[in-house]
């Protein structure tokens, strides 16, 4: 049975992902790639245009899920605390799933070039905007103590990046308790009064 054009994309990017974190974008050629999903290079060719092409999409790709999963969590309360608490979970419960996604995306920025370069960079600024935003909306709520929402919204991001260093799923900690550690972690960073 033949498979499909999208199923076969989908294997030549989860290929191309591994051997991006294993190997780093640079040592990876599009032949590694091919080998790996047993296509040969030129055969390569017709699903996918170029090895930047693929990098640009696990990038895109990532910072749209994260944007998704971001308007998700805060889309059903106004509570600004409720926001954040919640905009770090659906955060950091990425970043512990999806930990190749994560270590690609913050490696190989240097690796994509115009006009993927920008529009990843782009897309990561909307996305460190959504946290400053709440953290602004909470100090003007009068239910956050922090001076910097721009600096707030870093360390939180920084939070949540970093779980994708370390955290295994079959170590100490579940999944369900670093989120809701890190959410803990969040609201003290902006001083979150109750």
């Amino acid at each position: 049975m033949a498979r499909s054009a999208s199923s076969r994309s989908a294997d030549i990017r989860a290929a191309a992902l591994q051997l991006f974190t294993r190997h780093g974008y640079e040592a990876t050629t599009m032949a590694d790639i091919g080998a790996a999903v047993g296509i040969r290079g030129p055969s390569l060719y017709k699903h996918v245009a170029s090895k930047q092409d693929l990098l640009a999409e696990i990038m895109v790709g990532t910072m749209q899920d994260l944007l998704t999963a971001h308007r998700a969590a805060v889309a059903t309360t106004e509570d600004p605390t409720e926001r954040l608490r919640r905009a770090t979970e659906a955060h950091v419960r990425y970043h512990a799933r999806h930990l190749h996604e994560a270590f690609v995306g913050n490696r190989e920025i240097r690796s994509l070039v115009e006009p993927h370069r920008s529009h990843v960079l782009a897309l990561r600024a909307e996305y460190e905007h959504c946290f400053r935003d709440l953290v602004r909306d909470g100090i003007k709520a009068d239910r956050f103590r922090v001076t910097s929402a721009r600096l707030a919204s870093y360390a939180i991001l920084d939070l949540g990046m970093g779980v994708s260093a370390w955290y295994r799923a079959d170590g100490e900690l579940t999944e369900d308790i670093l989120v809701w550690q890190y959410s803990q972690f969040a609201l003290g960073i902006v001083g979150a009064q109750s």
